[in-house]
């Protein structure tokens, strides 16, 4: 069964990647302006400016330039950057490796810290701990990620302590784990923006886990309370939690986009927002092709998880 359900849910996943590389390709054409005098300014030339988009291949059909581009992207051949002249592949190296390592270094603080956060309040509900740890989640489940990041700048770069830089600028040929304290404030920002969304979920799930009979029964065994949170309750409660945390972890593959930008991180998000601004589409269609590749990919993997911790699904069609 879980053979069939990878190539079921594969095959959707390929049927969405393409749906999508239609919409980003619409997308970018719908964009104002024209790439050519978007790279060489308002005040180039006709002739430059023909020179180019003969060069960028703008002249061709849409069609054309369409499965132009995903052929390249079928064979490894990410194209050449409109602004740059150099090979995607190569513009994106580093900054794809400085956002996996942000969103990696935020996930790996993220999860745990929200399934203890989830688990903790539902051995305490209705307690005050549980109503303050319930509001503060969800007040930072209503604040943008931006303000949550601007708010952590005025905290501890800039008017109460000067721990950490404000923004985090790295010299060129730099990876950020070279340089870890640039990775803190935005890792925090990415931490407090998906922690509450999973622990309020994994709470939701516990309260109605412990109600459950087989629950009071391990507790009428004498079983010690440890043993029936964290053997049978948190197993059976964890699923909704996986199905969350892999959305939230998808999130971030967008919403690192806007962390970067305000803290000026090196990242695929920086470099999507200049591309936008000069219209380099190889290198925009690079970078939202990467996102709902990262996006159908956790959420197959997030299927697969709840097969696996979950018996009734790992034995239905047996």
């Amino acid at each position: 069964m879980l053979g069939r359900l990878v190539l079921r849910r594969l095959g959707l996943g390929l049927l969405t990647l393409w749906l999508v590389s239609l919409i980003v390709f619409a997308a970018v054409l719908a964009l104002p302006g024209d790439a050519a005098t978007a790279i060489l300014g308002k005040e180039a030339t006709p002739d430059r400016v023909a020179a180019l988009r003969d060069q960028l291949n703008l002249n061709d059909s849409v069609v054309s330039q369409y499965f132009q581009w995903l052929g390249g992207l079928l064979t490894g051949d990410l194209g050449t950057s409109a602004a740059t002249q150099e090979p995607v592949s190569d513009l994106l190296s580093a900054r794809v490796g400085n956002s996996v390592f942000l969103v990696l270094v935020a996930s790996l603080v993220a999860i745990p810290l929200s399934l203890f956060i989830g688990v903790w309040t539902a051995m305490h509900r209705d307690r005050p701990a549980d109503h303050i740890t319930s509001t503060a989640t969800l007040v930072l489940a209503a604040l943008p990620e931006f303000v949550i990041g601007i708010a952590l700048v005025l905290l501890f770069a800039t008017s109460v302590f000067h721990w950490l830089p404000a923004v985090s600028l790295l010299p060129p040929g730099t990876h950020a784990w070279e340089d870890p304290e640039v990775v803190v404030l935005p890792a925090a920002t990415l931490v407090l923006a998906v922690t509450p969304y999973i622990s309020r979920i994994m709470r939701g799930s516990m309260v109605e886990v412990l109600e459950s009979e087989y629950v009071t029964m391990a507790r009428l065994k004498g079983l010690p309370e440890r043993t029936v949170i964290w053997r049978h309750a948190v197993p059976n409660a964890i699923v909704p939690a996986i199905q969350v945390t892999a959305l939230q972890l998808a999130w971030m593959a967008g919403g690192v986009v806007v962390v970067e930008f305000v803290f000026q991180y090196p990242g695929i998000g920086a470099a999507l927002v200049d591309a936008v601004a000069l219209r380099d589409m190889p290198v925009v269609q690079t970078v939202t092709m990467l996102a709902a590749g990262i996006y159908v990919g956790l959420n197959l993997l997030a299927d697969i998880a709840t097969i696996l911790v979950t018996p009734k699904l790992r034995t239905a069609g047996r």
